[in-house]
């Protein structure tokens, strides 16, 4: 199973899916960076009407940082802002080693089960999430107040 899981993430890491900014205003921009092993990412975020549109990522660093990005970015799209966070706290259940629904995730996403194992990995597998996450919750406190 682990050399599927691993088939999985160098399938996104060498053929990222969503990969590439573009110049459009209307998106929400996200920059976080992981200063302890280089790791850097920049999230587009489409919204409308409550839902994710499109999930954009540029950036640099580890395989398991880049494949997450990826998958993060198919995982996210199409689903309401709400499912979206729901996404992403299922995500990090899985990365600690936790229980999670795996009805809630998109398949890839298991492939990163294995990282719990390995702490320092953690925020490399999380860093893209943990940027959506900021956006999508900065978008619910302005629609909510």
């Amino acid at each position: 199973m682990q050399d599927l899981y691993r088939q999985v993430i160098m399938d996104h890491y060498k053929y990222p899916r969503n990969k590439g900014l573009i110049s459009d205003s209307n998106a929400l921009m996200i920059h976080l960076n992981n200063p302890t092993c280089g790791d850097e990412i920049t999230i587009q975020l489409f919204t409308e009407n409550g839902s994710i549109k499109k999930v954009l990522h540029e950036g640099s660093g580890c395989s398991i940082c880049c494949a997450s990005a990826s998958v993060m970015s198919v995982a996210l799209e199409k689903h309401s802002i709400q499912e979206g966070i729901q996404i992403i706290s299922e995500f990090y259940e899985l990365i600690k080693g936790m229980p999670y629904n795996i009805d809630i995730l998109f398949k890839d996403a298991v492939a990163f089960s294995g990282v719990s194992q390995f702490p320092a990995r953690i925020k490399c597998a999380t860093l893209s999430w943990k940027a959506v996450e900021k956006g999508l919750q900065s978008i619910k406190e302005e629609t909510h107040g």
